[in-house]
């Protein structure tokens, strides 16, 4: 199971501190023109601004205010310049860590985001340094309780996806980004309610992680959503259930 659906568990459990945490409108809103940007304005011919728009969505975002962002994306409103920018290092443990951010002044991301790898006790590294380990995936997060293991690998299989994993709290659902819409819609069709899809990075070699150390990754992974700059990241640790559920304790 990728450490990225590991760490959204944790924090999905921590109500208060998601809230607080929560991606801004301008987060989402840069994903959307950067989506616009890159692979046109049309959601239906882009899955990439779809899902960015539900995102938005979901987050109570004004239809209008979506509507500027895919404007600015395609050039139709003017607005910043953003580009899209993919930062990588090694955190505490020797983890690999992948970030991705959207920045309309790349120089002082890049400085911003070293000291966060920094101060957190890793260091950032230079182009494809931990990039080889990852592929892109489209991940579905299914809370444990909602449906049976061998019902989800028979529903999520047929419809596209080549692996299901579970813990203790939840199924992880793994496709290649192809499949990703018909993967989620199988699902939603029979009526099994997902937590989190998303289009993401999964590394294929996971390092196992000890609770001193996740809790060291925690801090790194955590001050890098924070940054306003930062539209997701992606790790290759491994949290062993005990360790998960201490996490959620502190």
């Amino acid at each position: 199971m990728s450490g990225h659906s590991k760490w959204s568990t944790i924090k999905h459990k921590k109500a208060a501190l998601d809230a607080k945490r929560g991606k801004a409108w301008s987060k989402l809103a840069r994903a959307v023109t950067m989506a616009a940007k890159t692979g046109g304005g049309n959601p239906y011919d882009n899955p990439t601004l779809r899902l960015a728009v539900e995102k938005a969505k979901g987050a109570n975002m004004p239809k209008d205010t979506i509507e500027k962002a895919i404007k600015k994306g395609t050039g139709e409103l003017q607005g910043e310049s953003y580009e899209d920018v993919l930062y990588e290092g090694y955190g505490p443990g020797g983890v690999a860590v992948m970030c991705r951010a959207v920045t309309d002044n790349r120089n002082r991301t890049s400085a911003e985001i070293k000291k966060v790898f920094e101060r957190a006790g890793g260091n950032l590294g230079g182009p494809n340094c931990v990039a080889f380990q990852f592929s892109p995936r489209g991940v579905c997060i299914v809370d444990k309780e909602t449906v049976s293991e061998e019902r989800l690998i028979e529903i999520a299989l047929e419809a596209g996806a080549d692996d299901v994993s579970s813990s203790e709290m939840i199924h992880e659902v793994t496709c290649p980004p192809e499949a990703f819409d018909d993967v989620r819609g199988a699902l939603a069709q029979a009526g099994i309610e997902v937590r989190s899809a998303d289009l993401s990075m999964v590394a294929g070699n996971l390092i196992s992680l000890d609770l001193q150390t996740a809790r060291k990754v925690s801090k790194l992974i955590d001050a890098l959503e924070e940054h306003d700059d930062v539209d997701a990241v992606y790790s290759n640790s491994d949290i062993p259930d005990d360790v998960v559920a201490q996490l959620m304790k502190d």
